[in-house]
């Protein structure tokens, strides 16, 4: 079947289509950071039962993407959540300045810049900073542990906000540190305890909360308003 052929009629910015050979189902899986949705299709889906599923679906598709939040650009005059709390860009160029320099002020990120396109450098800036402040979240949680991270990642994921892996390397999302400190340090704890737990029993959880600051909250803000992350920069 050639997916092209699909009348996908208004949805076509918004609808990607794949074959997945694991896939028993027709689905709909809502991608936020790309700002579209990802129609599964089963190996052997007919063109007809597609076309029925996307024509059945269609107001779904346009309700869940009117309903991701409006992109934030890291730009001059932007407020953004930085460590929790909300701080705006204030970008000062100068031509004749030699290099960049970015400062994290109380409420304000001061830009100091002689670039036009000074967004790759805040983004840098965010990364290194995420990167300095998730480690030593992550370090303080393990501390007591009778097993200690081997490696410490900070990527920009998709999907997934952490991931422990069974040799015990720890990969963390810089793009949590747009989120509320409690929702943060929820994410880390849920890391750090799969270093004693590779499951989530209830002594994964036991262990979890443990390690949580505000475990209840944390949980809820990442499952309620975790795809928010992926509008910033």
């Amino acid at each position: 079947m050639a997916e092209t052929n699909l009348d996908l009629a208004g949805l076509e910015r918004h609808v990607k289509i794949r074959r997945d050979s694991r896939a028993k189902r027709m689905a709909l899986r809502l991608d936020p950071a790309n700002r579209c949705v990802h129609l599964v299709l089963p190996r052997f889906a007919s063109p007809r039962k597609a076309q029925h599923f996307i024509d059945e679906h269609r107001q779904w598709v346009f309700d869940r993407i009117s309903e991701l939040p409006e992109f934030i650009p890291f730009v001059d005059g932007e407020v953004i959540p930085v460590l929790g709390r909300e701080v705006e860009i204030v970008v000062r160029y100068d031509e004749h300045r030699k290099s960049t320099k970015i400062e994290l002020q109380d409420h304000i990120l001061l830009v100091e810049t002689n670039l036009e396109d000074y967004e790759p450098r805040i983004k840098r800036f965010l990364k290194n900073l995420a990167r300095e402040y998730l480690t030593d979240m992550l370090e303080e949680k393990t501390s007591n542990l009778t097993r200690q991270s081997k490696k410490i990642q900070i990527r920009d994921t998709k999907s997934r906000w952490g991931s422990c892996s069974a040799d015990g390397n720890i990969s963390l999302s810089w793009r949590l540190i747009f989120a509320p400190l409690n929702a943060m340090d929820y994410v880390v704890a849920h890391e750090a305890a799969h270093l004693e737990h590779m499951d989530h029993s209830k002594r994964f959880w036991n262990l979890c909360e443990k390690l949580c600051v505000s475990y209840k909250d944390g949980k809820s803000w990442m499952r309620k308003h975790g795809y928010t992350l992926h509008r910033y920069g």
